[in-house]
Protein backbone atom coordinates (compact mmCIF):
# COMPACT_ATOMS: atom_id res chain seq x y z
CA UNK A 1 0.00 0.00 0.00
CA UNK A 2 1.61 3.29 -1.09
CA UNK A 3 2.55 5.96 1.45
CA UNK A 4 0.71 9.20 2.27
CA UNK A 5 3.30 11.81 1.86
CA UNK A 6 2.58 15.56 2.95
CA UNK A 7 4.55 18.27 4.02
CA UNK A 8 5.56 18.01 8.15
CA UNK A 9 3.34 21.04 10.23
CA UNK A 10 3.12 21.91 13.19
CA UNK A 11 0.35 19.67 13.74
CA UNK A 12 2.68 16.74 13.99
CA UNK A 13 5.42 17.60 16.25
CA UNK A 14 3.91 15.51 18.87
CA UNK A 15 3.99 12.51 16.77
CA UNK A 16 7.37 13.54 14.99
CA UNK A 17 9.34 13.42 18.44
CA UNK A 18 8.01 10.42 19.81
CA UNK A 19 8.89 8.94 15.86
CA UNK A 20 12.63 9.73 16.21
CA UNK A 21 12.54 8.14 19.78
CA UNK A 22 11.44 5.22 18.54
CA UNK A 23 14.05 4.72 16.27
CA UNK A 24 16.72 6.59 18.04
CA UNK A 25 16.41 6.42 21.41
CA UNK A 26 16.92 9.09 24.13
CA UNK A 27 20.68 9.73 22.38
CA UNK A 28 19.53 11.90 19.62
CA UNK A 29 21.54 14.62 19.07
CA UNK A 30 19.94 16.94 16.42
CA UNK A 31 17.12 19.39 17.03
CA UNK A 32 15.28 18.17 14.45
CA UNK A 33 13.74 15.78 16.19
CA UNK A 34 14.00 16.65 19.64
CA UNK A 35 13.22 19.91 19.91
CA UNK A 36 9.69 21.43 19.25
CA UNK A 37 10.66 25.47 18.34
CA UNK A 38 13.62 24.35 16.39
CA UNK A 39 11.22 21.70 14.48
CA UNK A 40 8.77 24.28 14.00
CA UNK A 41 11.14 26.81 12.27
CA UNK A 42 12.27 24.75 10.14
CA UNK A 43 8.69 23.06 8.46
CA UNK A 44 8.12 27.04 8.54
CA UNK A 45 11.61 27.53 6.54
CA UNK A 46 11.06 28.81 2.88
CA UNK A 47 14.51 26.99 1.98
CA UNK A 48 13.80 24.17 3.69
CA UNK A 49 11.54 21.54 3.04
CA UNK A 50 10.26 18.37 5.49
CA UNK A 51 7.96 15.13 4.57
CA UNK A 52 6.70 13.04 6.50
CA UNK A 53 4.69 9.55 5.78
CA UNK A 54 1.54 8.25 7.05
CA UNK A 55 -0.17 4.68 6.58
CA UNK A 56 -2.40 4.95 3.96
CA UNK A 57 -5.55 2.86 6.28
CA UNK A 58 -4.41 4.56 9.84
CA UNK A 59 -3.16 7.64 9.16
CA UNK A 60 -0.63 6.86 11.80
CA UNK A 61 2.99 8.76 11.11
CA UNK A 62 5.72 6.23 10.02
CA UNK A 63 8.70 8.49 8.70
CA UNK A 64 10.03 11.27 8.28
CA UNK A 65 12.48 13.14 6.42
CA UNK A 66 14.07 16.71 5.68
CA UNK A 67 15.96 18.75 3.37
CA UNK A 68 17.86 21.23 4.92
CA UNK A 69 18.45 24.77 3.39
CA UNK A 70 19.27 28.18 4.36
CA UNK A 71 18.87 31.67 2.50
CA UNK A 72 21.71 32.73 0.14
CA UNK A 73 23.43 28.98 -0.23
CA UNK A 74 22.62 26.90 -2.88
CA UNK A 75 23.31 23.72 -0.94
CA UNK A 76 20.98 21.41 1.05
CA UNK A 77 21.54 18.92 3.74
CA UNK A 78 19.31 15.36 3.48
CA UNK A 79 18.76 14.93 7.52
CA UNK A 80 16.22 13.15 9.72
CA UNK A 81 15.53 10.31 7.83
CA UNK A 82 13.44 7.94 10.54
CA UNK A 83 11.42 5.01 9.61
CA UNK A 84 9.45 3.86 12.57
CA UNK A 85 10.57 -0.04 13.45
CA UNK A 86 6.93 -1.84 12.49
CA UNK A 87 7.20 -0.42 9.41
CA UNK A 88 10.79 -0.60 7.56
CA UNK A 89 11.80 -2.55 4.22
CA UNK A 90 8.73 -1.44 2.76
CA UNK A 91 10.48 1.70 0.87
CA UNK A 92 9.01 4.37 2.73
CA UNK A 93 12.62 6.74 3.17
CA UNK A 94 13.09 5.65 -0.34
CA UNK A 95 10.03 7.24 -1.31
CA UNK A 96 10.70 10.21 1.08
CA UNK A 97 14.34 10.66 -0.03
CA UNK A 98 13.18 10.49 -4.07
CA UNK A 99 9.95 13.03 -2.82
CA UNK A 100 12.77 15.68 -1.25
CA UNK A 101 14.91 15.54 -3.96
CA UNK A 102 12.54 15.74 -6.88
CA UNK A 103 11.14 19.42 -4.96
CA UNK A 104 14.81 20.29 -4.34
CA UNK A 105 17.15 19.63 -7.13
CA UNK A 106 15.02 18.88 -10.14
CA UNK A 107 13.13 22.17 -9.48
CA UNK A 108 16.45 23.97 -9.62
CA UNK A 109 16.06 25.18 -5.95
CA UNK A 110 19.64 23.39 -5.28
CA UNK A 111 22.82 22.48 -6.98
CA UNK A 112 23.28 19.78 -4.37
CA UNK A 113 22.52 17.76 -1.35
CA UNK A 114 24.62 15.82 0.76
CA UNK A 115 23.82 13.64 3.04
CA UNK A 116 25.51 12.03 6.47
CA UNK A 117 24.50 8.70 6.62
CA UNK A 118 25.37 5.76 9.67
CA UNK A 119 27.32 2.85 8.84
CA UNK A 120 26.24 0.75 11.89
CA UNK A 121 24.10 -0.80 9.17
CA UNK A 122 24.01 -1.06 5.31
CA UNK A 123 20.88 0.09 5.24
CA UNK A 124 21.26 3.63 4.75
CA UNK A 125 23.48 3.68 2.54
CA UNK A 126 21.48 1.80 0.12
CA UNK A 127 18.67 4.47 0.78
CA UNK A 128 20.64 7.49 -0.22
CA UNK A 129 22.65 5.42 -3.00
CA UNK A 130 18.89 4.39 -4.67
CA UNK A 131 17.97 8.11 -4.72
CA UNK A 132 21.07 9.03 -6.60
CA UNK A 133 23.50 9.88 -4.14
CA UNK A 134 26.91 9.18 -4.46
CA UNK A 135 29.93 8.48 -1.47
CA UNK A 136 32.23 10.98 -1.08
CA UNK A 137 34.01 9.63 1.69
CA UNK A 138 34.11 9.04 5.21
CA UNK A 139 33.94 10.84 8.27
CA UNK A 140 35.62 8.43 11.21
CA UNK A 141 34.44 9.32 14.55
CA UNK A 142 31.65 11.25 13.58
CA UNK A 143 29.31 11.30 16.34
CA UNK A 144 28.49 10.14 19.76
CA UNK A 145 25.49 7.84 19.68
CA UNK A 146 25.09 5.77 22.58
CA UNK A 147 29.17 5.32 21.58
CA UNK A 148 31.24 6.46 19.01
CA UNK A 149 29.83 6.05 15.26
CA UNK A 150 31.72 6.97 11.95
CA UNK A 151 29.55 8.77 9.30
CA UNK A 152 29.59 8.07 5.60
CA UNK A 153 29.26 11.60 3.73
CA UNK A 154 27.27 11.33 -0.18
CA UNK A 155 26.03 13.75 -2.49
CA UNK A 156 23.30 14.15 -5.54
CA UNK A 157 24.34 17.25 -7.65
CA UNK A 158 21.85 18.70 -10.00
CA UNK A 159 22.36 18.42 -13.65
CA UNK A 160 25.26 19.81 -15.37
CA UNK A 161 26.92 20.90 -11.95
CA UNK A 162 29.79 18.73 -12.12
CA UNK A 163 30.63 19.66 -15.33
CA UNK A 164 30.84 23.01 -14.03
CA UNK A 165 33.92 22.54 -11.49
CA UNK A 166 37.16 25.10 -11.04
CA UNK A 167 40.03 23.22 -11.95
CA UNK A 168 43.08 22.98 -9.64
CA UNK A 169 46.54 22.75 -10.64
CA UNK A 170 48.62 21.14 -7.66
CA UNK A 171 47.52 19.72 -3.93
CA UNK A 172 49.63 18.71 -1.01
CA UNK A 173 51.20 15.32 -1.97
CA UNK A 174 48.80 13.32 1.34
CA UNK A 175 45.69 14.76 -1.01
CA UNK A 176 46.81 13.14 -3.98
CA UNK A 177 45.01 9.14 -3.47
CA UNK A 178 41.81 11.07 -2.15
CA UNK A 179 41.28 12.85 -5.68
CA UNK A 180 42.27 9.27 -7.53
CA UNK A 181 39.75 7.74 -5.04
CA UNK A 182 36.89 10.50 -6.13
CA UNK A 183 37.78 9.89 -10.15
CA UNK A 184 37.02 6.22 -9.34
CA UNK A 185 33.88 6.51 -7.48
CA UNK A 186 32.13 9.78 -9.21
CA UNK A 187 33.74 9.66 -12.98
CA UNK A 188 34.97 13.09 -12.71
CA UNK A 189 38.34 13.91 -13.18
CA UNK A 190 42.04 15.83 -12.09
CA UNK A 191 43.93 15.89 -15.44
CA UNK A 192 47.17 17.60 -14.57
CA UNK A 193 47.00 17.78 -11.07
CA UNK A 194 50.27 17.40 -9.40
CA UNK A 195 51.79 17.59 -5.70
CA UNK A 196 52.90 20.65 -4.66
CA UNK A 197 56.28 21.48 -5.09
CA UNK A 198 58.85 22.70 -2.36
CA UNK A 199 58.20 22.33 1.40
CA UNK A 200 54.67 22.98 3.11
CA UNK A 201 54.73 26.62 4.37
CA UNK A 202 55.41 26.67 7.86
CA UNK A 203 52.90 27.04 10.49
CA UNK A 204 54.98 27.43 13.56
CA UNK A 205 53.33 29.84 16.13
CA UNK A 206 54.59 33.67 15.68
CA UNK A 207 55.05 34.13 19.64
CA UNK A 208 53.87 32.59 22.84
CA UNK A 209 50.08 31.92 23.29
CA UNK A 210 50.00 31.95 27.41
CA UNK A 211 45.75 31.20 27.77
CA UNK A 212 43.50 30.80 24.98
CA UNK A 213 40.19 31.34 26.05
CA UNK A 214 36.64 29.46 24.57
CA UNK A 215 33.54 31.67 25.23
CA UNK A 216 30.30 29.47 24.79
CA UNK A 217 27.81 32.25 24.90
CA UNK A 218 25.96 31.84 21.51
CA UNK A 219 24.65 34.76 21.15
CA UNK A 220 26.78 36.73 21.44
CA UNK A 221 29.42 34.59 19.12
CA UNK A 222 26.86 35.09 17.03
CA UNK A 223 26.62 38.80 16.67
CA UNK A 224 29.96 39.20 17.25
CA UNK A 225 30.74 37.08 13.93
CA UNK A 226 28.13 39.02 12.17
CA UNK A 227 29.94 41.89 12.98
CA UNK A 228 33.82 40.36 11.63
CA UNK A 229 32.02 38.84 8.92
CA UNK A 230 28.83 40.89 7.37
CA UNK A 231 28.66 39.13 4.07
CA UNK A 232 30.00 35.82 2.66
CA UNK A 233 33.48 36.95 2.09
CA UNK A 234 36.05 35.17 4.49
CA UNK A 235 34.35 31.88 5.41
CA UNK A 236 32.01 29.38 3.65
CA UNK A 237 30.57 26.09 5.93
CA UNK A 238 27.09 25.65 5.10
CA UNK A 239 24.50 25.02 7.40
CA UNK A 240 26.57 25.67 10.20
CA UNK A 241 26.42 28.76 12.53
CA UNK A 242 29.03 29.38 15.09
CA UNK A 243 28.16 29.13 18.67
CA UNK A 244 31.68 29.38 20.18
CA UNK A 245 34.65 31.77 19.83
CA UNK A 246 38.43 30.48 20.92
CA UNK A 247 40.48 33.56 21.30
CA UNK A 248 43.89 34.25 23.00
CA UNK A 249 43.86 36.67 26.09
CA UNK A 250 45.85 39.48 23.60
CA UNK A 251 43.47 39.12 20.82
CA UNK A 252 45.83 38.12 17.60
CA UNK A 253 42.91 35.80 16.22
CA UNK A 254 39.43 34.50 16.72
CA UNK A 255 38.47 31.41 16.03
CA UNK A 256 34.46 30.60 15.06
CA UNK A 257 33.24 26.93 15.59
CA UNK A 258 30.43 25.23 16.10
CA UNK A 259 30.54 22.96 19.07
CA UNK A 260 27.54 20.05 19.61
CA UNK A 261 28.13 18.95 22.85
CA UNK A 262 25.00 16.13 22.78
CA UNK A 263 26.92 14.57 19.53
CA UNK A 264 30.39 15.09 20.93
CA UNK A 265 31.81 17.04 17.63
CA UNK A 266 32.45 20.14 16.20
CA UNK A 267 33.18 22.37 12.93
CA UNK A 268 36.03 24.49 12.90
CA UNK A 269 34.36 27.49 9.99
CA UNK A 270 36.38 30.47 10.19
CA UNK A 271 39.23 33.19 11.51
CA UNK A 272 39.45 36.43 11.85
CA UNK A 273 41.15 38.66 10.75
CA UNK A 274 42.08 35.04 8.25
CA UNK A 275 42.53 31.70 8.94
CA UNK A 276 46.69 32.32 8.31
CA UNK A 277 46.51 34.51 11.78
CA UNK A 278 45.35 31.15 13.57
CA UNK A 279 47.10 28.61 11.22
CA UNK A 280 50.05 27.96 13.80
CA UNK A 281 47.95 27.78 16.55
CA UNK A 282 45.69 24.41 15.17
CA UNK A 283 47.27 22.10 18.10
CA UNK A 284 46.05 24.82 21.22
CA UNK A 285 42.87 24.84 19.14
CA UNK A 286 42.55 21.49 19.00
CA UNK A 287 43.09 20.66 22.84
CA UNK A 288 40.83 23.38 23.89
CA UNK A 289 37.64 21.78 21.55
CA UNK A 290 38.70 18.59 23.05
CA UNK A 291 38.59 19.69 26.78
CA UNK A 292 35.12 21.07 25.75
CA UNK A 293 33.30 17.54 24.27
CA UNK A 294 34.54 17.61 20.76
CA UNK A 295 35.75 14.00 20.10
CA UNK A 296 35.39 14.72 16.35
CA UNK A 297 36.74 18.12 14.98
CA UNK A 298 36.70 19.06 11.45
CA UNK A 299 36.88 21.73 8.72
CA UNK A 300 35.81 22.15 5.29
CA UNK A 301 38.90 23.76 2.98
CA UNK A 302 38.84 25.09 -0.44
CA UNK A 303 40.60 22.31 -2.60
CA UNK A 304 42.69 25.29 -4.14
CA UNK A 305 43.89 27.05 -0.47
CA UNK A 306 47.37 25.05 -0.72
CA UNK A 307 48.64 26.50 2.55
CA UNK A 308 45.08 25.96 4.66
CA UNK A 309 45.06 22.43 3.38
CA UNK A 310 48.98 22.32 4.49
CA UNK A 311 48.81 23.60 7.62
CA UNK A 312 46.01 21.45 8.79
CA UNK A 313 47.60 18.11 7.23
CA UNK A 314 50.76 19.24 9.42
CA UNK A 315 48.59 19.41 12.80
CA UNK A 316 47.11 16.04 12.33
CA UNK A 317 43.93 16.45 10.23
CA UNK A 318 43.51 13.61 7.74
CA UNK A 319 41.28 13.92 4.90
CA UNK A 320 38.34 11.52 4.61
CA UNK A 321 36.34 13.26 1.81
CA UNK A 322 36.13 15.17 -0.88
CA UNK A 323 32.88 17.63 -1.93
CA UNK A 324 33.06 18.24 -5.70
CA UNK A 325 31.04 21.30 -7.08
CA UNK A 326 30.51 22.06 -3.31
CA UNK A 327 30.24 26.15 -3.89
CA UNK A 328 29.49 28.16 -6.62
CA UNK A 329 31.10 30.94 -7.95
CA UNK A 330 30.21 32.64 -10.84
CA UNK A 331 29.61 30.22 -13.71
CA UNK A 332 31.73 27.70 -11.76
CA UNK A 333 31.47 25.54 -9.22
CA UNK A 334 34.85 25.22 -6.62
CA UNK A 335 35.53 21.53 -4.63
CA UNK A 336 36.37 21.22 -0.87
CA UNK A 337 37.85 18.33 1.40
CA UNK A 338 36.76 17.77 4.13
CA UNK A 339 39.40 17.60 6.97
CA UNK A 340 38.73 15.99 10.42
CA UNK A 341 40.84 14.57 13.49
CA UNK A 342 39.82 12.41 16.57
CA UNK A 343 41.01 12.60 20.17
CA UNK A 344 39.60 8.96 20.59
CA UNK A 345 40.78 5.84 19.45
CA UNK A 346 39.14 5.21 15.75
CA UNK A 347 37.84 1.37 15.12
CA UNK A 348 36.53 0.61 11.79
CA UNK A 349 36.04 -3.24 12.92
CA UNK A 350 32.08 -2.49 13.69
CA UNK A 351 31.64 -0.28 10.31
CA UNK A 352 29.09 -1.82 7.63
CA UNK A 353 30.75 -0.36 4.02
CA UNK A 354 28.84 -0.73 0.64
CA UNK A 355 31.78 -1.30 -1.79
CA UNK A 356 30.98 1.89 -3.42
CA UNK A 357 31.87 2.99 -0.33
CA UNK A 358 34.89 1.11 0.46
CA UNK A 359 37.82 2.80 -1.50
CA UNK A 360 37.59 5.73 0.61
CA UNK A 361 37.72 3.35 3.95
CA UNK A 362 41.19 2.21 2.28
CA UNK A 363 41.64 5.29 1.09
CA UNK A 364 41.63 6.86 4.77
CA UNK A 365 43.12 3.96 6.55
CA UNK A 366 46.28 4.29 4.11
CA UNK A 367 46.12 8.31 5.26
CA UNK A 368 46.04 8.04 8.89
CA UNK A 369 48.86 5.67 8.58
CA UNK A 370 50.97 7.90 6.76
CA UNK A 371 50.33 10.84 9.57
CA UNK A 372 50.41 9.20 12.39
CA UNK A 373 52.52 6.03 12.19
CA UNK A 374 55.84 6.29 12.56
CA UNK A 375 58.16 5.21 9.42
CA UNK A 376 60.68 2.62 9.48
CA UNK A 377 63.41 4.74 9.28
CA UNK A 378 61.96 6.34 12.40
CA UNK A 379 61.84 3.43 14.70
CA UNK A 380 64.92 2.88 16.41
CA UNK A 381 66.41 -0.52 15.57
Amino acid sequence: MNPLIARAGPADIAELRQLYYAVYGPHYPVALGTDPAEMARLMADPHSLWLVGRCAGSGALTASAAVHGEAGSRIGRLEGIAVHPGHRSTGLAAALTDALCAGMLDTGRLDSVYATVRTVSAGPQRVVARNGFRPLGILPNAVDLRSRESLALYARHSAGVLERRIPVTEVPAPLLPLLRTAEGALGIRYPGVRAAAGPAPATAPQGPLERLELVEAPAFVRRRFRERFPGSEGWFYPLHTPNVLLTPEDGRFEVYAYLNRAGGYCSLLTVHPDPAAAAGYLEPVTRALARAGAGYIEALVPLAHREALSAFLSQGFVAGALYPAMRADGDGFHDYAVLSRSGERIDFRGVAVEPPLQPYLDCYVSAWASAHLPTPSEVAP
